[in-house]
C-alpha cells in the first residue's frame, strides 16, 4: 500500500474512532487548517527527475546522527499526550519505533513516565523539553530525562504561548512535570501574553545556559528565519530541527521548503539539520534530504496509526514511509542517503 493510501486510510479509521474534540486537537492549527494544508502543498510542489538505468551498489537508507545508527531517517516527532490516542501511548509508539530500527523524541507533555517509555523502546531515546518558567524547573525536567537515559536533547523555543488545548480526561496528564505551567498571575490592566506566558519564556541567553548544562547532543526545535539558524550554530548547538510546528503555534508563516535550503547554506555543516511539518510521504522525505536536512521528523501520520492500530499502527506507517522512500531512490537512481544530497529537484 502506497504511503498516502496507507495515511489517509489510518485517518479515516482515526477520525472514526476518536471523540471529537481529541480528532479536533490533533488536527488543529493556528490558522482554520490553512497553515497545515499549505505545509503538506509546499513539499508536493517540489518535483522529482527520474533517471532510470542508474546502478545501484550497495543501496541502503541508513542514517547516522551523533554516533546512533539507523536503518531509515523518519524520526517520530514529538506529540504530547499519546493516551488520549491510544492505550498504547508513547509506550506503543518507542516499541514501533525500535521494531522499525529508527529514533522517537518523546515529549515533555508525554502521559507516560519517561523512565517507562525508554524501558519499553529497549534503545535510548531522544527527549523534547518545553522551558518550564524558569531555570530551576526546566534543569530538573531535563535532568530527570537524562537520568532514565535519553540520548539527545531536542529544546523546543517557538511555542511559549500554547494555542492548541483542551480539557483532558480523567488519567490523562503531563505525568513527567512536577506541576504543569501556569500562566504568571497578572493585575488589572496588563496583557495575558506580554505579562503573562511571556515573562515566562526562554531567550537565547537561556539557551546558552542550557546548552552549558546539557551534556549530550542538543538541538533547537522550531527555527524558521537563517539569523536564528546561524545564532543557534555559534552557540554550539548540535543540530536545528526546522519546523513551524505543524502550523499549530502561528498562521501564515512559510514553509519549512521555502526556508531550508538557506538556512543549510548559511550554517554551513556546522551542526545537523532535522525537518517536520507537513510530511507525509516518502517522497516527501527524499525531498527534504535533497534540500538539505539530514532526517525527518514525522507527526500527524503516526498519530493516526496509533489510534487506528495501536504499536502495529504506527510501525506500519513508518514501513511505508520507508518503503515508499526507497523506491523514491531507485527511480531517481540514488543509492544512499548521502547521494540525494546531489540530486536536482525541480
Amino acid at each position: 500500500m502506497q504511503a498516502l493510501s496507507l495515511l489517509q486510510h489510518y485517518a479515516q479509521q482515526a477520525q472514526s474512532l476518536l471523540p471529537a474534540d481529541t480528532w479536533h486537537y490533533l488536527q488543529s492549527d493556528a490558522g482554520c487548517g490553512q497553515q497545515s494544508l499549505a505545509n503538506v502543498q509546499s513539499w508536493q510542489s517540489v518535483k522529482l527527475c527520474p533517471r532510470p538505468l542508474a546502478t545501484l551498489k550497495y543501496p541502503n537508507t541508513r542514517c547516522e546522527l551523533f554516533g546512533e545508527r539507523w536503518e531509515h531517517p523518519i524520526m517520530l516527532a514529538p506529540v504530547a499526550y499519546q493516551k488520549l490516542f491510544h492505550a498504547d501511548g508513547e509506550v506503543g509508539s518507542a516499541v514501533a519505533c525500535n521494531a522499525q530500527q529508527g529514533q522517537m523524541l518523546v515529549s515533555s507533555l508525554a502521559s507516560q513516565p519517561l523512565e517507562e517509555i525508554i524501558s519499553q523502546a529497549q534503545q535510548p531515546l531522544w527527549f523534547q523539553l518545553y522551558w518550564q518558567g524558569d531555570r530551576p524547573r526546566t534543569l530538573a525536567l531535563l535532568q530527570k530525562a537524562l537520568a532514565a537515559g535519553y540520548s539527545a536533547v531536542v529544546f523546543t523555543v517557538d511555542a511559549p504561548v500554547k494555542q492548541a488545548v483542551m480539557d483532558l480526561p480523567a488519567g490523562i496528564s503531563a505525568v513527567n512535570l512536577s506541576q504543569p505551567l501556569a500562566p504568571k498571575a497578572i493585575t488589572a490592566g496588563q496583557s495575558q501574553v506580554f505579562d503573562g506566558w511571556m515573562s515566562q519564556a526562554p531567550d537565547w541567553e537561556d539557551v546558552a545556559w542550557l546548552r552549558d548544562q546539557c551534556p549530550v547532543p542538543f538541538l533547537l526545535k522550531g527555527l524558521m528565519h537563517v539569523e536564528d539558524a546561524r545564532q543557534a550554530a555559534g552557540l554550539g548547538c548540535d543540530g536545528l530541527i526546522i519546523s513551524n510546528h505543524g502550523g499549530r503555534v502561528l498562521d501564515t508563516t512559510p514553509t519549512v521548503v521555502q526556508v531550508l535550503p538557506a538556512i543549510a547554506e548559511a550554517v554551513g555543516g556546522q551542526c545537523k539539520l532535522i525537518v517536520d511539518s507537513g510530511i507525509r510521504s516518502g517522497q516527501d522525505v527524499f525531498k527534504a534530504l535533497a534540500l538539505g536536512a539530514d532526517a525527518v521528523c514525522v507527526g500527524r501520520p503516526y498519530l493516526w496509526g496509533l489510534a487506528a492500530e495501536g504499536a502495529m499502527g504506527v510501525a506500519k506507517v513508518i514501513r511505508t514511509l520507508r518503503d515508499e522512500l526507497e523506491m523514491t531512490m531507485a527511480l531517481t537512481g540514488v543509492a544512499n542517503l548521502k547521494a540525494i544530497r546531489k540530486t536536482a529537484l525541480f
